[in-house]
């Protein structure tokens, strides 16, 4: 159940939660008068020609990637502190007898079945055997339907996604949408492409498929056959799927349907049956159908592939779902490919940290109470508002000054940046878990029962206005993200720390690290994606046409030079796929140098701390944060998939279009980070 939002990192893969003992940093720690440890700085390095290895070059050598991470960055850092500090709350949970249905059982219980190595390997696939039975029990496609639903109650995603909340142009109201899916590669390039090295992941993939299926008691010859049918089945779906780019037209996915129509226009796959299977067949009037074309070829494939394809392509994804939760064979050749093959780790997680980002994943608002409780300052929400009123008034005069845009269309800008809502470190109403059942039974099964609480959750939306107090993202996450529909800002309380953010430190530090960031959820609204919804969260232009003509220029000059910015031997960006976070990253850093200018007012200039003036601990501080080592194999992923550059394009890239790091740090002409002031896209 994915909400659509625009979000900072990469999932959780680059934001993840603050410096301890524990840590593989070897950065000492940052006090509030020398928040720059020059031991991390490379000052072989001239700034004005590679200002990420001047501010970063002696930690990425100091700093290699640990064996059981694809990537090590700040985020990684910090998100390795949460895990160690979840833990403490965990064990503590299950320990000894909590009262019943209280937060600490249902926590505590689902930790110890997570973490319970002898449990799980006795086990084996039997937690599974109810599901597979299902299965089993298939005798046509007819019956397909209300077993895929089921299975999306409880957290395997065959086939496709559904997703019901705000309605794109009547925000106001939730709405059933059906999205593509089904694959179990990263994108459907991977099923399409013909370079080679895709190609040896491809073999690699069936390989794995065929792995699980002997580890599910298939002979080698029919775990192959069964692995190669499967991959042919999602190929299918790939070859109508739409790439990454093409997901990033909104307005080219909004195909608001009746359900009859939509029933009638594919009747190889009971509709209704799924519907009723999921028992919102009564409250499903009209829905959206995010790619006509992926639903057209299901229909297809119904028909076309055999019922036993059917069912191993079933038993393949629920194997896929569980494998993390069952014993170390499954655990292990799981890591293998996803680990391994696609993301360059070397070495499996320890199990309690596997557990902990489970726990939660699965129990969100139980466990953020305990977290908020225990680890979060009220002095940090307090700040962090204060800097956001900051930010705020500096983009309302950032927006005053656009010589590009009509008297009209700053005023629809203003006011949907006055009406931005803002949600700091945790909900003001936690969920009710007082349904969700927890038991010291299977550690997959408390997982399907999360996953299933968390879908009727979603479901129960239906029929009710939306509920714009709800969050997307777990308290104790190291990210941050903008919901256009909400028209709103959120930041947790997990990314709420050093090196992003300290109350005590200097206001250069804070403003070019967690003030950027905020800075850049807020430019969110107006990219070339935030800026097609209103004020009220609705997807509806707001701009003139020459606005709107003016906006793609600059916005062309972005795509170009992200386009040219190669970050691994002759492997370049997708300036295109990146375009919306690469505005956010340009305009969040302009919108926070200017907040950070106000912050100063009435006071006594800023005096050098470290050698550095404000404004370039400023621009340091930002560089700073965007520090990190990645494996090759990742980052080739990343490219393919991901909306975010990588972090090094994320420092130089914008900064290389400021006037104002040109002026703090003397960049010239012959400089390689100068660029001509025509090729300078200023946009927010």
């Amino acid at each position: 159940m994915k909400k659509i939002i625009f979000t900072l990192s990469i999932g959780a893969l680059l934001f993840a939660s603050c410096g301890n003992p524990n840590s593989q940093s070897k950065e000492t720690t940052m006090t509030a008068n020398h928040s720059v440890n020059l031991a991390n700085f490379d000052t072989t390095i001239v700034p004005a020609d590679n200002f990420y290895q001047y501010v970063n070059g002696n930690w990425a050598k100091n700093n290699p990637v640990p064996a059981t991470e694809a990537s090590w960055t700040n985020f990684n850092i910090i998100h390795d502190t949460n895990l160690h500090n979840l833990q403490t709350l965990l064990e503590d949970a299950s320990k000894g007898k909590s009262e019943p249905n209280s937060i600490k059982q249902k926590v505590g219980d689902f930790y110890s079945m997570a973490i319970d190595s002898a449990k799980l390997n006795q086990e084996g696939l039997q937690p599974l055997a109810d599901e597979f039975k299902q299965i089993a029990a298939i005798k046509s496609t007819a019956e397909l339907p209300a077993v895929i639903a089921h299975f999306h109650t409880i957290g395997v995603r065959p086939l496709f996604d559904i997703y019901i909340g705000a309605d794109s142009k009547a925000s106001t109201q939730n709405i059933t949408t059906l999205n593509q899916g089904g694959l179990g590669l990263p994108d459907m390039d991977y099923y399409l492409s013909k370079d080679p090295a895709v190609n040896k992941i491809r073999e690699q993939y069936i390989s794995h498929i065929s792995n699980m299926f002997r580890l599910m008691g298939e002979s080698e010859q029919q775990a192959s056959v069964i692995a190669q049918k499967i991959f042919e089945l999602e190929k299918q779906l790939a070859k109508e799927s739409m790439t990454r780019v093409q997901l990033r037209d909104i307005e080219a996915q909004y195909n608001k349907k009746a359900l009859k129509d939509f029933v009638g226009s594919a009747p190889n796959f009971n509709w209704m049956n799924y519907f009723k299977a999921l028992g919102i067949d009564a409250k499903v009037d009209t829905l959206i159908i995010s790619q006509p074309k992926f639903f057209a070829q299901l229909n297809n494939s119904v028909k076309s592939v055999s019922i036993e394809d059917w069912k191993n392509y079933l038993r393949w994804n629920l194997i896929n779902a569980s494998a993390g939760k069952l014993s170390d064979p499954f655990v292990q050749e799981s890591f293998n490919f996803y680990g391994t093959v696609l993301s360059g780790s070397k070495k499996l997680k320890p199990r309690w940290k596997r557990a902990v980002q489970q726990a939660d994943a699965s129990l969100g608002d139980l466990l953020g109470q305990l977290y908020v409780e225990k680890y979060f300052s009220p002095d940090a929400k307090k700040k962090v508002n204060e800097m956001v009123d900051n930010l705020t008034e500096s983009f309302k005069v950032r927006i005053k000054t656009r010589d590009w845009m009509s008297d009209e269309t700053k005023k629809e800008a203003q006011q949907k940046l006055e009406t931005v809502m803002r949600k700091l470190a945790y909900p003001d109403k936690w969920r009710d878990y007082s349904s969700l059942e927890i038991k010291r039974d299977a550690y997959v099964l408390n997982f399907f029962r999360a996953n299933t609480t968390d879908f009727k959750y979603m479901t129960d939306k239906l029929g009710k206005p939306v509920d714009k107090t709800e969050w997307g993202m777990t308290t104790p996450t190291v990210n941050a993200y903008y919901n256009p529909s909400y028209n709103e800002i959120v930041f947790p309380a997990g990314i709420m720390q050093m090196p992003f953010f300290d109350p005590n430190a200097d206001d250069a530090v804070n403003y070019g690290a967690i003030g950027a960031v905020i800075g850049h959820e807020l430019t969110h609204g107006f990219d070339d994606q935030g800026s097609q919804y209103n004020a009220a969260g609705n997807l509806k232009n707001w701009w003139t046409k020459e606005d709107s003509l003016k906006f793609k220029e600059k916005t062309n000059k972005v795509v170009d030079q992200f386009n040219h910015f190669a970050v691994l031997d002759t492997l370049h960006i997708n300036g295109q796929l990146t375009l919306g976070e690469n505005i956010a990253d340009l305009g969040g850093l302009t919108i926070a140098y200017y907040a950070y200018q106000k912050s100063l007012e009435g006071k006594p200039a800023p005096e050098k701390i470290d050698g550095f003036t404000g404004n370039q601990r400023f621009f340091i501080s930002w560089a700073q944060g965007w520090r990190g080592n990645m494996r090759p194999e990742y980052l080739k992923q990343l490219l393919k998939t991901n909306p975010h550059s990588p972090n090094v394009a994320r420092v130089m890239a914008p900064l290389s279009n400021m006037k104002e790091f040109y002026m703090a740090f003397n960049v010239k002409e012959g400089n390689a980070m100068f660029r001509a002031e025509k090729d300078r896209p200023e946009i927010w």
